[in-house]
C-alpha cells in the first residue's frame, strides 16, 4: 500500500478518531502532531490533538508548555491537551468520598475507607482509568472534528483500550448486586408501608455503564475510529508490532495501518564518503525491511525517512505531514 494517509481518510471520510499506538521513541508523537497539524491547517478540520503518552510530550513538540492547562489552541483550529493525571486522579478521589458523604449521610468519611481511596492513587490502573476517563469526556463533548490520541507504549495502550471493557464488566457486577440491594429495599419499604425512594448509587452505576459503553462502541467502530502501530525496521520493534496486533485482534480491533518511520535512504549505501557505520545501520535496515514486508504485507500506509534533526516546531511538522499523507519513500 504504502501510499499515505491521504488515500486512507479519502477512503474513510467519516473518521472522527485516530489512535497511534506503538512502544515510546519511535514517533507516535511525532507522527500524531503531523496529522493534526495537516488536518488542522491544510484540510481545515478542528483537530484536538491529545498525548496520552505519561513519557511523551507533545509541548516539546510544538515548542510550548501546555502540560496540565486544558485544551489550548497553537494554531486555528489546531487544539492540544497534555493532562495532568495526577491532579485528576486526585480530583476524582476527592469525588468519591464527597458522594460517600452525601449518600450515607456521614460527618467524616470512615478512616479505612478514606486509607484505601487515598491508596489507589499508586494503582498504574488509576492513572490509566483517569487517562481513559479524559478522552471519552473530550469525545463526549463533539466540539472538534477529529481527534488524534498518542497512546502510551503499546502494553499500556492495549490496557486502556482494554480498560472498557474491564470498567464496563466491573460495572455491570457492581449494578447486578446494587439491584438486588435496591429489590431488597423496595421489599422492606413495602412491608412498612413507605414508597421507598430511588437508589442514587444505582442510577450513578448505570450512567457510568452507558457513558462506558458510548465511548467503546466509538472507538471499536471501524468506520468511524482509525488504528495506526508506529515502528522503526529494527527487530524488537517488529516483534512487539506483532504482539501487538494479536492483542488488537483479541480485543477486536482492526489496525488501520502501519507507520514505518526513521528509514535511511538505501541509495547512500552507493555514496563513498558514508562511513562504515552508517552504511552497516543502513543494511541492517534492509535486513528488516524485508522481513517487516514478509509479515505485514500490505498493512505499511506511509515510511518516513530518518530526520536530519529533530522533529519539532511547525516548520518540521510541516514537512513531517507531507511524508506522512504522501510519502515519497517506497519501500
Amino acid at each position: 500500500m504504502n501510499e499515505g494517509l491521504s488515500a486512507f481518510f479519502a477512503q474513510r471520510p467519516e473518521t472522527e478518531i485516530v489512535i497511534f499506538a506503538g512502544k515510546g521513541g519511535l514517533g507516535k508523537t511525532t507522527s500524531s502532531a503531523s496529522l493534526a497539524y495537516h488536518m488542522s491547517q491544510r484540510e481545515g478540520r478542528k483537530t484536538l490533538c491529545f498525548s496520552t503518552d505519561p513519557q511523551a510530550s507533545l509541548s516539546d513538540i510544538f515548542e510550548r508548555d501546555f502540560y496540565g492547562q486544558g485544551v489550548v489552541e497553537l494554531l486555528p483550529r489546531l487544539h492540544v491537551i497534555e493532562i495532568d493525571a495526577d491532579k485528576r486522579v486526585a480530583a476524582y478521589q476527592a469525588e468519591v468520598k464527597q458522594k460517600i458523604l452525601d449518600m450515607y449521610g456521614f460527618e467524616r468519611v470512615p478512616e479505612e475507607i478514606e486509607e484505601y481511596i487515598d491508596a489507589t492513587s499508586a494503582e498504574p490502573a488509576m492513572y490509566e482509568s483517569a487517562t481513559y476517563d479524559a478522552m471519552a469526556e473530550l469525545v463526549r463533548a463533539r466540539e472538534f472534528d477529529l481527534y488524534i490520541f498518542d497512546m502510551p507504549p503499546f502494553g499500556h495502550g492495549v490496557r486502556m483500550v482494554a480498560m472498557a471493557d474491564i470498567l464496563s464488566k466491573w460495572v455491570d457486577k457492581i449494578t447486578e448486586a446494587r439491584q438486588k440491594v435496591a429489590e431488597y429495599d423496595a421489599i422492606a419499604a413495602t412491608l412498612k408501608g413507605d414508597k421507598g425512594g430511588d437508589d442514587a448509587m444505582l442510577k450513578e452505576l448505570i450512567d457510568i455503564r452507558q457513558q462506558i459503553k458510548t465511548f467503546t462502541d466509538l472507538i471499536t467502530d471501524r468506520r468511524r475510529t482509525a488504528f495506526f502501530m508506529v515502528l522503526i525496521p529494527e527487530r524488537m520493534a517488529i516483534l512487539d508490532t506483532e504482539r501487538a496486533l494479536r492483542m488488537f485482534q483479541e480485543l477486536n480491533i482492526e489496525m488501520s495501518g502501519l507507520v514505518l518511520n526513521q528509514v535511511y535512504p538505501v541509495e547512500l549505501l552507493d555514496q563513498p564518503d558514508v562511513s562504515d557505520f552508517l552504511k552497516h545501520r543502513i543494511e541492517m535496515q534492509q535486513q528488516n525491511l524485508r522481513v517487516i514486508k514478509e509479515k505485514f504485507g500490505d498493512r505499511i500506509v506511509a515510511a518516513l525517512p530518518m530526520l536530519s534533526r529533530e522533529p519539532k516546531g511547525m516548520e518540521m511538522l510541516a514537512q513531517i505531514s507531507q511524508q506522512l499523507m504522501r510519502p515519497t519513500l517506497r519501500i
